[in-house]
């Protein structure tokens, strides 16, 4: 792997050398995570519009952690709520993306994941502003009364871009399958106790955090897509994004 300076923006960008099949199947996963995620978020969505089929589940999930909760988990679960919330989230990822840059003299993959995480925010409101669905019962929820609409979770979808593009570009270049099915295995285990985090709160139906999840492949997908592109050659083929 290399790196060139652009030296008037002062860009890094990675160049790395790998062998057409495996740029082949970066980019066939790329298609399959957009197509799978946008299709199963347009699933749960029109079950949502129509209140069948998933969308029964909500109403029976959320009385089961209604009626399941314990002080010391509840500790934990606002602790995960507070962390990948709009107010620590967005600290976390500016401080993580300037900690990167310093350290490692580049700015692409930095600047992927902080794309992405912007990319999720637009994608949450607009689609929540959409849908205009609300969300369960205040007397569900432990932390106060929230009016805003519920669907999808930007807790969950924060959470799930977060974890999931930064496991992609930080163990995309390694070479042993070890370490990059550990960093995938950790990145589910953050959604999902994030995703508990919601429905114990009883702020979001479970639908609503399926939808951030399958949102969160698409963006994945297209990190996978974007990356592959600008930094990814082959020894027959250089990478096809412009050079510095």
């Amino acid at each position: 792997m290399k790196a060139h300076w652009i030296l008037h923006g002062k860009l890094v960008v990675e160049e790395r050398q790998v062998s057409a099949r495996t740029r082949k199947m970066l980019y066939i996963a790329a298609v399959v995570l957009v197509l799978a995620g946008s299709g199963f978020f347009f699933l749960t969505l029109t079950d949502v519009l129509q209140k069948d089929d998933l969308a029964t589940l909500d109403e029976p999930v959320n009385s089961w952690f209604v009626g399941h909760r314990i002080a010391a988990v509840t500790v934990v679960m606002v602790v995960l709520a507070t962390v990948f919330g709009p107010v620590v989230l967005p600290i976390v990822v500016v401080m993580v993306t300037a900690v990167w840059i310093v350290k490692a003299r580049h700015i692409w993959r930095p600047l992927l994941l902080a794309g992405a995480m912007t990319a999720g925010v637009v994608l949450a409101e607009v689609i929540t502003h959409l849908v205009g669905r609300a969300r369960p019962p205040a007397s569900a929820m432990l932390l106060g009364s929230d009016s805003t609409y519920s669907f999808p979770s930007g807790h969950v979808l924060g959470a799930s871009d977060f974890l999931l593009v930064g496991a992609f570009i930080v163990f995309s270049r390694r070479r042993r399958p070890g370490p990059v099915l550990a960093g995938f295995l950790a990145a589910w285990g953050g959604i999902a106790a994030q995703v508990v985090s919601r429905l114990y709160l009883g702020y979001h139906w479970l639908t609503d955090a399926l939808a951030s999840i399958a949102l969160s492949l698409v963006v994945l997908g297209v990190v996978i897509a974007l990356d592959t592109w600008r930094t990814a050659g082959t020894p027959e083929e250089p990478r096809a994004g412009p050079g510095p």
